[in-house]
């Protein structure tokens, strides 16, 4: 088993962006998402946490999350941590910690009814066709 391996759900803060690599390099979409915690603290207060998050996927996985994901849609990415570090202008050194997408799981857009009411409304069409 790989343990760098995470699994992270959230939903998406902006509508995916495409990458430009140049001409001769593998398609790049990130997108950023937002990942809620609920907690209790010390004083059994509710708290609510939240944590953005950017995610990169390459090749044909890229195409379709540029295809079919946006703003608010919901994702279960499986993939790997990347960290990236770099200078910045003034000299410091930065860091920083990305999600590689390796799978990505599109959640039911906004609006959409979910399976259960999908299928309560086709037992309601089917008793209305056969009265």
């Amino acid at each position: 088993m790989y343990h760098g391996q995470v699994v992270i759900e959230g939903n998406l803060v902006s509508d995916p962006e495409r990458v430009d690599l140049g001409k001769n390099a593998c398609e790049m979409t990130k997108f950023a998402i937002a990942v809620n915690r609920f907690f209790r603290n010390a004083k059994a207060e509710a708290v609510e946490e939240v944590m953005f998050i950017t995610v990169q996927a390459w090749g044909i996985l890229a195409k379709n999350c540029l295809s079919y994901l946006q703003k608010g849609r919901g994702v279960r990415e499986v993939g790997r941590l990347r960290q990236e570090r770099w200078t910045d202008k003034d000299g410091g050194n930065r860091e920083r910690i990305n999600v590689v997408a390796e799978h990505v799981e599109f959640k039911k857009e906004p609006g959409e009814p979910a399976k259960a009411e999908a299928t309560e409304e086709l037992d309601d069409l089917d008793q209305e066709i056969a009265s």
